[in-house]
């Protein structure tokens, strides 16, 4: 039996048994905060060319965050994970580095409502749709990145694929065809960073709408490979360079449904790539302890070698990025504001960096952080050195919101509202709130879609 069969006839057997409360509670949680922070993008210039392409888009059933009106679900699917990973703001699982968020919320919010589909429904193929894509990358351990591909959107294609098919009740067959097809959906490059181009932001979109769009043409008769995971030029073999990988992602199958990644995924609290998450808090630490910015005379980040291409490379772009959303993915440039402006938040991402933050980021360098652990844990250490001869080591051994260092309920919530905000009224948000704690009890999505609707938006 191929995988994709085999995934297809386990995830329908397993979700006949609904999910355990502690597990549909984290995936409202997970939901709770992608959508929050796609109303943050759509209330930011990052959202704006979101904003502009969706204005142009026909009628359909499908909501779009933030945004008026309501459009076609593959449409919906390609805005909506644009605007949720627009930020750097959304959630990762961070052992197989995938946001699964980024792609599993609009694929499944727009299938959900495309097929009026039950609050319970819409939960069950979310969360299933993480455990799959969390086993594609844990199965493959940075072989997608090491090929320049983000595991996000080239796995996240398939699984956006099966979430669709599911919710849709295509058959066995055709939710096998969905899987294949998607396939050849699959895409998503890291040549982003060499300029900091805003189209990283799309990949879970797109990855979200080849998933809708391969369901449906698979429900109208189009074929594709069964063999989509292990085949010569299958999943692992075109992306991750190595068609063997697909027994590690078989093996993990035999678990789906009673052993669930799910609750290890990590909340971000930083709009900015998740590895430079651990320095911002190390950089937060040395304040702490009295150390102004213009005392330091030298800095050295430690950095995992599996992070370093991402927020080290080339290291004097990143001392001076080309915009402010590039330096989403700049360690100087993070670690510097967080010493000179006391904080990191969305604020500090859109315009460029100040004087003073790029001076100081001059003066930091980096080197290997010899025994990491990544990505199992995001570390980080940094050492400075100040004016009056002091060196100050400081480490961080996991990044907040980890698994290992939960965030907690109230947390994650109070981020919400804060993202809310950017659009929404008070009781705008409330309500949207309210609409997506229900799901678990929701017959229908009514609720939800009420709340998305732009006649809750704050007029400020």
């Amino acid at each position: 039996m191929t995988l994709a069969r085999r995934l297809a006839r386990r995830v329908r057997d397993a979700s006949r048994d609904g999910l355990p409360p502690e597990v549909a509670a984290t995936a409202r949680l997970h939901l709770l905060d992608a959508i929050g922070v796609g109303l943050a993008a759509a209330g930011s210039e990052a959202g704006a060319p979101y904003r502009r392409y969706a204005a142009g888009l026909g009628e359909g059933p499908a909501s779009l965050i933030g945004l008026p009106g309501r459009v076609a679900p593959a449409a919906a699917a390609l805005v909506n994970g644009g605007l949720i990973h627009g930020l750097e703001f959304d959630d990762t699982h961070t052992g197989s580095i995938v946001h699964g968020s980024a792609v599993l919320a609009p694929a499944a919010l727009a299938a959900a409502q495309a097929a009026r589909a039950s609050g319970p429904a819409l939960l069950a193929a979310y969360a299933f749709g993480w455990e799959v894509l969390v086993r594609i990358g844990l199965s493959a351990p940075g072989a997608f990145q090491a090929r320049g591909f983000q595991v996000t959107s080239v796995g996240g294609a398939l699984v956006a694929a099966l979430v669709a098919a599911e919710l849709a009740g295509l058959t066995e067959d055709e939710t096998v065809a969905a899987m294949g097809i998607g396939l050849s959906g699959a895409s998503g490059v890291f040549e982003f960073l060499t300029n900091g181009a805003s189209v990283k932001s799309l990949h879970p979109g797109l990855a979200a709408q080849a998933g809708l769009t391969a369901a449906g043409l698979a429900q109208a008769g189009l074929t594709g490979p069964e063999t989509a995971f292990e085949g010569r030029n299958g999943l692992f073999a075109a992306f991750a360079g190595n068609a063997g990988l697909a027994d590690a992602f078989a093996a993990s199958l035999d678990e789906l449904g009673t052993e669930w990644h799910l609750p290890q995924a990590a909340f971000k609290f930083h709009p900015c790539c998740h590895y430079l998450h651990p320095f911002v808090e190390a950089a937060g630490i040395l304040a702490g302890h009295g150390i102004a910015a213009d005392e330091i005379v030298a800095l050295t980040c430690r950095v995992p070698a599996g992070a370093a291409p991402i927020i080290c490379e080339p290291w004097d772009a990143k001392q001076a990025p080309a915009s402010g959303h590039a330096a989403r993915w700049s360690l100087p440039v993070a670690v510097a504001a967080r010493l000179v402006e006391g904080r990191v938040d969305l604020a500090t991402f859109e315009a460029p960096a100040s004087g003073a933050v790029l001076a100081l980021a001059r003066r930091i360098t980096w080197e290997p952080l010899v025994g990491a652990r990544f990505p199992q844990v995001f570390e980080a250490e940094i050492v400075a050195q100040t004016r009056d001869g002091g060196r100050h080591a400081i480490r961080v051994d996991d990044v907040y919101g980890n698994a290992g260092r939960p965030a907690g309920d109230d947390a994650v919530r109070e981020k919400f509202r804060r993202n809310a905000a950017r659009l929404l009224a008070p009781e705008g948000a409330a309500a949207l709130e309210t609409a997506l704690d229900g799901l678990a009890e929701a017959p229908h999505l009514d609720a939800l879609t009420l709340a998305l609707s732009p006649s809750a938006r704050s007029d400020a």
